[in-house]
């Protein structure tokens, strides 16, 4: 039987080792979907609720995975619907493969039902590479290079295919003029970096008596180089966001988050020392790093296109961040004087006693801080974690204690709401025999997390490890917003864009055959913890937390202090709360500095 061009396409995708793609159906793929149904569905179709989490779970399947995900959807609205997971792709430097119909080619230019210009609309997002296949010749060459561009550039691309070219008989490209034949498969090399770039980047960093390290997610292959270059300088190491699980939190010189998100141990480390090693981190918010005459600085990162960009760097070197360090090592000369890097460990410990002591501050019913705080003892050291945007990204990033193999990501650059869930069905379908935890705000919930909890209930049967916790920060507001306003604009409240309406997750995650815990009580959440992470199936923690309590970070300028002061005096609802719950929080943390 001859092969259509849906069926070369599934072939192809098999042969690039793709297992799984996510998707929406209709009529623009409908030559796909057929194809699927006669190979009896390899690789599998994984059906999500919405395009847009069809494109987070690629997104989540590539972060965790370091494979392409690929997503699928139809012509015209299910291609525009998968704009905003692909933003997050781009932003985030993940390689995702988006395949996407076409209203019929004798249509296009008729102003037909469902035609949009796909190659103007994905022009931006999929800049790396996007093309439109019109004759079934096109096809392989097409599609190994939107794979290969992908991973090469560490972007989405997006292969547009009309709906009468997937019902063409397939015909391979010939020997012929204009005809560009194609093949499997790409051999990568290891980016070595330049050696005389190497021999300034070690006398830069000999010649430094307080050194700070900053890392990303391009350092994650490097963790006992890290580890080695930083106890060489005595240098305190902070973590860049997407960088969370790059170095274990459990090591007395890693200060945590940075930035916005960030810890005091970080800020602190910044504002002291004088020389900078940046290691696989395109970190954007330059007034977190040191004053621009503070520290001399040295960035190593594997593409030269963001290197340099966020500080004056002396030396740039563009090059693998493993095989990098291993060339600098033996240059780096050991710094006998630890003075700095034991006040970086007095910081560090410090840090995390204000964490626990502040978590245990009572909240109405429950402070937010303890829930993460209860989890981090209580996660298996190779769970797979991920946090939603919003004030539940603000305890992910400074309240939650990485160590062993644990991974974990977020929307990093974009910041958009929605990923959480469906990066956690990305990630069990990366390594279904690990344990994911996702950290959810309601309105993120009510969004589309409460929708893709049918997407997990259809298919958590087909994972080794069933367990996929949920945990919903339930408190009925918008509250990284409400904060945001409170902080940045000194304006209170606005409760009706910020009120949510009241619903019960725990009671809808039952009724569509998941496990549901529902805890409103601080005593609760050490058990509930116990009891979804021993689950024989996928639960939702819905945890009611007190809305009150500030995600501002512990280095908050004076000017946001006031904002926030600002606006309680203009009659925000929640002053009284807001104020009882900072001001507590606070004494936490000047009780912990005064030892």
């Amino acid at each position: 039987m001859s092969w259509t061009v849906g069926d070369f396409v599934l072939a192809r995708l098999r042969e690039w080792d793709v297992e799984q793609v996510f998707g929406y159906p209709g009529d623009g793929i409908n030559g796909l979907l057929a194809a699927w149904g006669k190979a009896d569905d390899p690789p599998h179709f994984i059906q999500a609720r919405h395009e847009e989490m069809a494109a987070f779970a690629a997104v989540g399947y590539a972060k965790f995975s370091g494979r392409v995900g690929v997503c699928v959807a139809t012509s015209g609205p299910g291609a525009i619907h998968l704009l905003n997971g692909l933003y997050d792709a781009k932003l985030d430097h993940v390689p995702v493969v988006a395949i996407v119909g076409q209203t019929n080619r004798s249509a296009l230019g008729g102003s037909y039902q469902q035609e949009v210009d796909l190659l103007s609309l994905f022009k931006d997002v999929a800049s790396e590479y996007v093309q439109m296949v019109t004759v079934p010749e096109q096809l392989p060459n097409v599609l190994d290079r939107a794979f290969r561009v992908a991973l090469a550039e560490r972007a989405p691309t997006c292969v547009i295919i009309p709906a009468d070219v997937q019902e063409l008989e397939y015909s391979a490209p010939s020997h012929d003029f204009r005809m560009v034949p194609s093949s499997m498969g790409v051999r990568w090399p290891e980016v070595s970096p330049d050696d005389n770039g190497v021999r300034a980047a070690a006398e830069l960093l000999n010649a430094g008596e307080r050194v700070a390290m900053l890392v990303g997610q391009g350092a994650r292959g490097a963790r006992a180089e890290l580890i080695q270059v930083a106890d060489l300088l005595g240098a305190g190491v902070a973590k860049a966001l997407l960088g969370k699980d790059v170095l274990s939190d459990d090591l007395p010189f890693v200060t945590g988050a940075i930035g916005l998100l960030g810890t005091r141990p970080s800020y602190e480390l910044m504002r002291e020392c004088d020389t900078l090693l940046t290691v696989g981190s395109n970190f954007p918010y330059t007034q977190f790093l040191p004053e621009l005459n503070q520290a001399r600085a040295v960035q190593i990162d594997l593409d030269a296109k963001y290197i340099g960009m966020r500080y004056p760097y002396e030396v740039n070197l563009v090059g693998d961040a493993a095989s990098t360090l291993r060339a600098l090592i033996p240059l780096l000369r050991r710094k006998e004087d630890r003075g700095f890097r034991e006040k970086v460990e007095s910081n560090v410990a410090r840090w995390w006693e204000t964490v626990e002591r502040e978590a245990f501050v009572e909240g109405n019913p429950i402070n937010p801080m303890r829930l993460f705080w209860e989890a981090s003892s209580r996660l298996p050291d190779n769970a797979i974690l991920a946090a939603d945007s919003g004030s539940a990204a603000n305890w992910y990033a400074r309240d939650l204690r990485f160590r062993g193999e644990m991974r974990g990501s977020l929307s990093g650059t974009l910041a958009t709401m929605g990923p959480g869930v469906p990066y956690g069905i990305g990630a069990k379908y990366a390594h279904p025999d690990r344990p994911v935890v996702v950290f959810e705000g309601d309105g993120a919930m009510q969004m589309n997390g409460m929708a893709e909890l049918l997407t997990v209930a259809r298919y958590w049967p087909q994972w080794a490890d069933p367990r996929l916790v949920i945990a919903v920060l339930h408190n009925n507001d918008l509250n990284q917003v409400t904060w945001e306003m409170r902080a940045m604009r000194g304006a209170p409240k606005f409760t009706e864009s910020q009120s949510l309406p009241e619903v019960s997750y725990a009671d809808f995650a039952r009724s569509i055959g998941l496990g549901g815990i529902a805890v409103d009580e601080p005593g609760q959440i050490g058990s509930a913890w116990e009891q979804a992470l021993s689950a024989e199936r996928p639960t939702v923690l819905d945890v009611r937390t007190d809305p009150d309590f500030p995600p501002i970070p512990p280095h908050a300028t004076f000017e946001q202090a006031w904002d926030t002061a600002a606006a309680m005096l203009k009659g925000d609802e929640n002053r009284w709360g807001v104020l009882s719950a900072g001001l507590r929080t606070k004494a936490q943390e000047i009780l912990t500095r005064r030892g």
